[in-house]
Parts: C-alpha cells; sequence; structure tokens
C-alpha cells in the first residue's frame, strides 16, 4: 500500500526527495507540500471530525485541491500522531503517579520497622506470611477433603482403595454382541460400578461456562470501538499488502509474515500479550472463491450460532456475550459484537484454544466487506485464555453468479503450558492446525454442501431411487449433519462439554468420557466416548479412499461382525465425489431392521467419515420430509488429517497428492466410538464397559494397520 503522502509529517505528502535531471529522479513522484492554508483547514476539520467519511474526504479534496488518498493519509497519520500524543502523556503521568507511590510504599515500611505489638512488646507478625500461612491451611484442608471423599466412594463400591486394585483382565471383542454399537443393558450390576452423581463434572446442571453474562460499560464500549478500528486498518493492510509483510515460504510456497516488518509497520507497546518464555506466533494468509454471495456469507459470520454450524470442524462452541453496536440494518456494516470462542482440532491429544474476542464487520465498498477480530481482555477471565488472537479476519468481494472471493487471515500469540505432543507439534507448529488454510478449505467446502442442501432435483442417479423428494433429501442432510456436529462435540477436548474423563491416556492412548445423556436426539441414558489417536505411513488420501470404500468395510468396522454393506442411498454433498451422504445396509445380520447413516468430506486440510446406526422407521420418517430432529444418534468414525511432513511417506501405500494439489507424508488417524451402556440415566457405570471400549478401539487399530499393511507398533 502506497503510504506516501503520509511522508515524513503531516504537512507532506508524495514519495519524497529533490527533483533533477536524472532518469532515477524522474521517475520519482514529485515532492509536495502542503500549504499553511490547506494544513489549517485540515486542523479544523480533524477538530470536527478526526474519522472524516468518503463524502467529507470529497468534499475536502475538491476545496483543497488534493487527492482523496492524500486527504485519507493526513488523517490517517493525523490520528496517529495524536494517539502518540496522548500515550506520551499519558505515560509520564502514570511515572509521576508511580514514583510518588513509590517513595510513599518506601515510608510506611521504614514507620513499620518501629511498631511494636501492644499485647507483648515485641515486634508485629509479618502480614504477608499469616495469609500464606491461611492459604496453605485452607488449601489442605480441601484436598484432604477431596482424598476422604474419593476414599469413600472406593469403599462404598469397590470395597478397597482405587490404587490397591489389581489391574482389569481384558474383555475378548469376539465373544461380546455389540448390537450396531449399542451396549444397551450389558453388564448392568455384574461387576464393579460408579455412581455418576458422584463424579466431578457429571451434573445434569451445566458447568459455569466462560461466556457468562458481564456488565460492559460506556467507557468500556467506547474502548472496545476504537480497538475494533484500528484493528480493522489494520487487517485492511495485511490482506491487501504483499511484500515487505508477506513473503513467499521456500518450503511450501505459501504467504509467510515478515515478522521484522510487522513490527516495523505496525509497533505495539509489548512485542507480545503473555510475559513467558513459551510464546509463538502463528500468521498465515489464503484466498479462494466459494460458492455464496457476500451478504449470506456476512450474515452466517456474524451470528454465533450459524457460525458454529458452518465450522463444526473448527469451532467447538461460540457464543455472542454483547452486542456493542447492531450495525446497518440488512447489511451488518458497523455492527460490533464481543464474543467467546473455543476452537479445536478434531483429536484427544491437542487442547481446545478459547478467545474472548471483538468482531467488527464493516462494508467498505458495494459488493465489498470485511469482517475482523481481535482478542479483548475481560479481567474476570485473563487468568483463563492462553490464547491472543491479533487483527485476524476475512475479506469478501462479491462475484457474478452468487460467488465471492474471501481472502482470509489467522494471526495468534500462543502460549503453550504443556509441549505440544509430538504426533501434532509438526502440524500445530507450523500454523496449520489452526490457519487460515484450514478455515478457507472448510469454508469452501460447507457452501457447497450448502448448495446441494437448497438444489431441489432428485435425480435417481444421485439418490438411487430411494429417496423420494426434495424434502427428504433436505431432511437427510440435516440429519447427517446433526451427525457430524455430535461426532465433533464427543471428539474435542473442551473443558465446557458436560462430560467426565474417566481416564486419560492408557498403553494405546484412548481417551474416555462418560456423560448422561437425556438431550432430544439423543439416546436416553449413560453414554461412553472413547477417542485415540495414531500415525499411519500413509498419505491421507488413500486412508480416506480405504474408509470409503464399502468392500474393505469388513476390515475395519468391528462392529459389523465381518459382514459386507451397500449403499442403498447416496446424496453428494459437493464437487468432490467423496463429500456424500450415504445410507448403507448390512447383509447377513440379525438387525435387518437396521441402516447405517454415513457422511464422508475431504479437503486439503483433512478429512472425515461419520456414521451412526439409525433403525428403518427413523430413516423412513427423514426420506419422508419430516423434521428429523428427535431422531436419536450416537455417531462414531475417524477424521484424518496430514502429520505436517511435506516429504513422502514409505509405507505400504506411497504418498500422493490429496486431491487439492499439497502432497503430505504420514496421516494422523483419531478414531472415536460413542456407545450406550445403559438406557436407565440412574443406572451406575459398569467398569468393565471401560474396559470393553479400550479393547474395542485397540481391535480397530490394529486392523486398520494389518488391513494398510503397516507395522503394529
Amino acid at each position: 500500500m502506497d503510504c506516501g503522502s503520509g511522508g515524513g509529517g503531516l504537512g507532506a505528502s508524495g514519495s519524497g526527495g529533490d527533483h533533477d535531471s536524472s532518469d532515477l529522479s524522474r521517475r520519482k513522484k514529485p515532492y509536495h507540500r502542503h500549504t499553511a492554508h490547506q494544513i489549517q483547514r485540515l486542523e479544523s476539520m480533524f477538530k470536527e471530525c478526526p474519522h472524516p467519511d468518503e463524502k467529507q474526504r470529497l468534499q475536502l479534496s475538491r476545496e483543497l485541491g488534493l487527492a482523496p488518498r492524500q486527504i485519507k493519509f493526513w488523517f490517517q497519520n493525523r490520528r496517529t500522531q495524536m494517539k502518540a500524543q496522548h500515550e506520551r502523556a499519558d505515560n509520564s503521568a502514570l511515572r509521576a503517579e508511580n514514583d510518588k507511590i513509590r517513595c510513599e510504599n518506601i515510608a510506611i515500611r521504614e514507620a513499620l520497622k518501629n511498631v511494636i505489638c501492644p499485647s507483648c512488646g515485641g515486634p508485629p507478625a509479618n502480614e504477608d506470611s499469616y495469609f500464606d500461612d491461611q492459604k496453605m491451611r485452607m488449601e489442605n484442608a480441601q484436598l484432604k477433603e477431596e482424598l476422604d471423599r474419593v476414599s469413600s466412594i472406593a469403599a462404598k463400591y469397590i470395597g478397597r482403595p482405587i490404587s490397591q486394585l489389581p489391574p482389569v483382565q481384558p474383555v475378548h471383542i469376539s465373544s461380546l454382541d455389540f448390537r450396531m454399537a449399542s451396549f444397551d443393558g450389558y453388564g448392568v450390576g455384574a461387576g464393579p460400578s460408579l455412581d455418576l452423581d458422584l463424579l466431578p463434572g457429571s451434573s445434569s446442571s451445566m458447568p459455569n461456562l466462560p461466556f457468562q453474562p458481564v456488565v460492559i460499560s460506556d467507557m468500556d464500549k467506547s474502548l472496545m470501538s476504537d480497538i475494533a478500528a484500528n484493528a480493522m486498518e489494520e487487517l485492511l493492510r495485511l490482506l491487501q499488502t504483499n511484500e515487505p509483510l508477506w513473503i513467499k515460504s521456500t518450503n511450501d510456497g505459501k504467504d509467510a509474515l515478515n515478522l521484522e516488518s510487522y513490527e516495523r509497520i505496525f509497533p505495539k507497546p509489548n512485542n507480545t500479550h503473555f510475559k513467558s518464555p513459551n510464546i509463538r506466533v502463528e500468521a498465515s494468509r489464503d484466498s479462494g472463491v466459494v460458492i455464496m454471495n457476500g451478504l449470506a456469507l456476512v450474515d452466517m459470520f456474524m451470528d454465533s450460532n450459524k457460525w458454529l454450524e458452518l465450522f463444526p470442524t473448527i469451532v467447538s462452541i461460540a457464543k455472542t456475550i454483547e452486542v456493542i453496536s447492531p450495525g446497518m440494518l440488512g447489511t451488518h456494516s458497523g455492527s460490533l459484537q464481543l464474543m467467546y470462542e473455543e476452537l479445536q482440532v478434531l483429536s484427544p491429544l491437542v487442547p481446545t484454544r478459547e478467545f474472548y474476542t471483538l468482531r467488527y464487520c464493516q462494508q467498505i465498498e458495494q459488493g465489498l466487506w470485511a469482517i475482523v477480530n481481535v482478542s479483548y481482555d475481560l479481567p474476570q477471565f485473563a487468568s483463563q485464555c492462553r490464547s491472543h488472537r491479533l487483527p485476524s479476519g476475512c475479506l469478501i468481494q462479491d462475484m457474478p453468479n452468487g460467488y465471492s472471493k474471501v481472502t482470509w487471515l489467522e494471526h495468534v500469540e500462543i502460549e503453550d503450558k504443556t509441549p505440544i505432543h509430538r504426533l501434532y507439534r509438526d502440524l500445530v507448529h507450523s500454523g496449520s492446525a489452526f490457519g487460515a488454510e484450514r478455515w478457507l478449505t472448510t469454508l469452501q467446502r460447507m457452501c457447497e454442501r450448502f448448495a446441494c442442501l437448497m438444489v431441489s432435483s432428485t435425480s435417481t442417479r444421485d439418490l438411487g431411487g430411494v429417496i423420494p423428494s426434495p424434502d427428504g433429501k433436505r431432511s437427510i442432510m440435516k440429519l447427517a449433519q446433526r451427525m457430524v456436529n455430535n461426532f465433533c462435540t464427543s471428539v474435542g477436548t473442551s473443558n465446557s462439554h458436560r462430560s467426565t474423563t474417566l481416564s486419560g491416556s492408557n498403553e494405546i492412548g484412548v481417551r474416555v468420557t462418560v456423560h448422561k445423556s437425556s438431550d432430544p436426539g439423543q439416546p436416553n441414558g449413560i453414554v461412553l466416548s472413547a477417542a485415540t489417536t495414531f500415525w499411519l505411513p500413509v498419505s491421507p488420501q488413500n486412508v480416506f479412499s480405504f474408509f470409503k470404500d464399502e468392500r474393505t468395510r469388513p476390515q475395519w468396522d468391528v462392529l459389523s461382525n465381518g459382514n459386507a454393506v451397500q449403499e442403498v442411498a447416496h446424496i453428494a454433498n459437493g464437487s468432490h465425489p467423496g463429500n456424500c451422504i450415504s445410507v448403507l445396509r448390512a447383509f447377513n445380520t440379525s438387525h435387518n431392521n437396521m441402516l447405517i447413516l454415513q457422511e464422508s468430506c475431504i479437503d486439503s486440510s483433512g478429512s472425515l467419515v461419520v456414521y451412526c446406526p439409525v433403525d428403518l422407521p427413523a430413516i423412513n420418517v427423514a426420506m419422508s420430509g419430516e423434521d428429523p430432529s428427535y431422531i436419536p444418534l450416537l455417531p462414531s468414525g475417524f477424521t484424518i488429517t496430514p502429520d505436517g511432513h511435506l516429504e513422502q511417506g514409505d509405507g505400504a501405500s506411497t504418498s500422493s497428492s490429496t486431491g487439492h494439489g499439497r502432497s503430505s507424508g504420514g496421516s494422523l488417524i483419531t478414531v472415536a466410538f460413542q456407545i450406550l451402556v445403559s438406557s436407565l440415566p440412574s443406572a451406575k457405570l459398569n467398569l468393565d464397559s471401560v474396559t470393553t471400549v479400550n479393547n474395542l478401539i485397540g481391535t480397530t487399530v490394529q486392523q486398520i494397520k494389518a488391513a494398510l499393511n503397516c507395522p503394529s507398533s
């Protein structure tokens, strides 16, 4: 961006330098200094309106004989100068106040040295040590209560302390009847059990979520507006400028932020938000075309519920805390919101990232919108967030035929409280796990899905002649979307979901959680969820094809008992043939009234295969076009992501392109199961069920490795 009109001061514009006869100088723009009259008029206008709109800038341009661009940059530079002056004045005042308080503090400390205790005549007790001692006593009492509570649970239900229990003997998978992933009634009362009401976090009431309502004063709202306006200016420059802010990476050819240029152009009071050596900065930019018009995109981005529906694989929680400014009706231009957001990678090994964010929308011109996200620190939640979002967001440009060009920017500071798991270290540290490419490819895929949802045609080629009407197609698609959303929630590591972690990582790294289910659209009772992630030296595309192929399903689907399946209905979800919804029927099974609903999706950032048993009457309800909201779903499935290595793998299957022109080394695969342990919410959890689900996942992982000719260890 050419900022020469700001020049070296507020009274100059142009590139600078004297004009001479050399060829180089002739190519330079002439140096221009504003006249005293122009500066006087600009200053008087600045006092009235520091942020003139386009109409006011044009009027000044005509009045003073300056280009609108010069007017714009003069006001930008004047605002920057005014802000710097205010900061210097504030710093001086604060420094003087600090010195005064320091002197008073020294005087008080000296006076306290001469104080004596009125009771004994000795020196007074040290106040700090007194409170430290009290704090330690309180903590010891709390820990003792916790130990007594756990011991009483163990004594009541097991008969001895948990630490003295022998290892549970494994249950052989082949001896159990899984009944299409439902353990309803299995083993209840047959062995050691736990009362869920006594487990922390298992209460049916919602926990204290971090997006509780907050009181925001008018002063806070004014500060938020200033922060959002400055963030919008920074975002636009980052999105519309290439060098020197952005350089092409020599590794993968993507845009990489030049941090030295960034810090020079956008100086901050502090280099980082956190005072810790474990700070990392992630910055990425990407652009692409999506099949949705700009106004519809803006509407979805500014609605937290639609935002969550649009990015279920990335956003685990999104909540609008306060609408600071509603903006213009119909366009959202000028809309400013304070939001809470939690972002995830679909694996139990990667912690979520929490943000308290200001989201600000502005219509730049006809058919062009910008939406910026920037962190806003709420004092009551400052200790919870270890992620800070610098100005990030997107630029949306309308294109013909209902398309839009979207340019996306992600720029965050992260404090890693614990080291990233070795499997995900390359993916996370490269910025790909939460980067702009993942957001944009997910947006492109979901917009294609929405477009397919709106298409009214019902060709027999797409639907297999089974789904009779467009309403039936839409109903099945909504049911499948809810299935995927449910699966993403079960895999994520959000602390705000109503579940209790029973085991962290055993020998194969399985995380097991349990919760009582009473929500519409889920089976009532006790649900056990288990997930693990493992690495394979096979390309993500080949792993996805393996899970998608009906012929290879018996090789990995433990619950199908080796029976083949047939696709009886098919709905295309996008341009890639892997993006589709299928209704599958298993052969040679005693459950002839049970079908499998499956959705698969793939893009360059990864892929999903999610499936769920649904009984025949429920599928018929959906296919007839009725509301599928109350059909109970308990999905399982797989997520597949590149491992972050650029070199090719050397496993049984050679690495190949993912279908979007990017090659990868191996694949990170997360497998997750959900099992209904009992349909009675008051039932006790059988500890054998935990062992069973561990064995179920372990067997599935080994069968996948064997089928793909990968080593078992």
